[in-house]
């Protein structure tokens, strides 16, 4: 007879999403060290990694996982499939008081569910453990250099950055680095009688990082926010120049008489107000891979930008990773899907239109990135979820929130449980309709 579930990994339902907590191999780890564990698999049509990959390896595939301890999936289960006192693992997106996500968060409650979000899941320093986040950078990169090459098309200017693809339509990661170091070659020669090109990236954590591990594929320099501000850009015929920004380049005190203060600025973000815009004639190419929430000031605001395309339209593509709705990049209204990753905003008519053709900024705004890359992102994931499985899927959740037997890592990530917020996420009450 086969043992109850553990853990249950349900099929994803969102369209093109094919990533996975866990990978086969890892699932199959798992087993293998703690024999009287039981993982079940939903069957999926659009899983990247196919139903056999689990059931060669003695995984048991099933529908139905009404039995499992805990459910896990990548992305929002639909309410149809939460029931009464199950517990579910996924990204959420509620800690914002997200409204698209509030229903749901209000039927976890009304069924007395337990909800823990890989968000959250997170170290003494408050620094997250288990993210896509690399992923997204390395995705959201090729897409932004793809719809660079796409809108000098549309502008009439023939160019090797159309021989780049968007993520998802390469192999691997493998093949994207070999492919973009080729096509370096040929965009060098491109560049040779161009005025520099300049790309901004701003941040410098994962996002950041898996952002710039694309870019510096191609044959370029970097320059500091400082150096480029006072940069003679004339004298960087044909080069291309990477800049990264950090807070300090990007916000000052409002107060004039206060200096910046890293720590300060993240306690206090009221305080604070940005200066972005200053470097806004320079750049030809903008990556934002920052955390912003509405506290924070806006990185590019929708005056700046329409100023900007008033005066000298030099910044002409930007790659909003992040991808927070009206939020650092004001002028990214809404997201896009992989199939159709880009639109251009209109700084005259605020309207946004599909495509490469406009006056004004195309914006690329895929808010699942990672997907693009499925295998390589599940693989980086599961690895970093693996230490906390066993312990979340031992755990009894039928006790009290103060008596659950978890890591304090994963305790910290559940928001709900038994019909209530937990004590840290109470302020989510406010954005619940009553």
């Amino acid at each position: 007879m086969l043992m109850a579930a553990k853990i249950g990994i349900i099929s994803e339902h969102k369209p093109g999403e094919g990533r996975i907590p866990l990978t086969p191999s890892q699932i199959q780890k798992v087993l293998v060290q703690n024999p009287q564990f039981s993982i079940k698999v939903q069957p999926s049509k659009q899983r990247r990694f196919k139903d056999d990959e689990f059931s060669s390896l003695g995984i048991e595939m099933a529908s139905d996982l009404g039995d499992a301890n805990l459910v896990m999936a990548v992305k929002e289960i639909a309410v149809k499939d939460i029931i009464k006192d199950q517990a579910y693992l996924y990204f959420s997106h509620t800690i914002k008081g997200q409204d698209y996500n509030m229903p749901m968060l209000q039927h976890i409650l009304d069924v007395g569910a337990t909800l823990l979000d890989y968000e959250l899941i997170r170290d003494d320093n408050d620094r997250r453990l288990v993210f896509f986040g690399r992923h997204a950078g390395l995705a959201g990169m090729v897409n932004t250099l793809w719809s660079y090459g796409q809108r000098l098309q549309a502008q009439g200017v023939e160019n090797p950055f159309l021989m780049i693809k968007q993520a998802q339509d390469y192999q691997n990661l493998e093949e994207i680095t070999s492919s973009i170091q080729i096509i370096g070659t040929e965009v060098k020669r491109w560049m040779a009688d161009k005025p520099a090109l300049v790309i901004g990236v701003t941040g410098y954590g994962n996002v950041s990082g898996g952002a710039q591990e694309i870019v510096d594929n191609l044959p370029l320099i970097e320059m500091s926010a400082t150096e480029l501000l006072s940069a003679d850009l004339d004298g960087y015929h044909g080069q291309i120049i990477k800049v990264v920004f950090k807070e300090e380049d990007m916000f000052e005190v409002k107060d004039p008489a206060q200096s910046f203060e890293l720590q300060d600025y993240f306690d206090h973000p009221e305080k604070y107000k940005a200066k972005f815009n200053i470097y806004l004639d320079k750049l030809n190419i903008l990556v934002n891979c920052i955390y912003w929430d509405t506290p924070y000031p806006r990185l590019i605001t929708l005056d700046e930008i329409k100023a900007h395309y008033a005066a000298n339209p030099s910044l002409i593509v930007v790659g909003d990773i992040t991808c927070d709705i009206d939020g650092a990049i004001q002028f990214n209204t809404d997201s896009t899907l992989s199939p159709d990753p880009s639109y251009v905003y209109d700084v005259n008519t605020g309207e946004r239109k599909m495509g490469f053709e406009g006056e004004g900024p195309v914006v690329m705004a895929v808010d699942n990135l990672p997907t693009e890359l499925p295998r390589e992102a599940s693989e980086a994931f599961g690895e970093a979820l693996l230490p906390f499985v066993v312990a979340m899927g031992d755990c009894d959740y039928s006790k009290s929130f103060e008596q659950l037997d978890l890591p304090a890592e994963v305790k910290r990530a559940v928001i709900a449980h038994g019909g209530q917020l937990t004590p840290n996420y109470e302020y989510l009450n406010k954005y619940l309709k009553v």
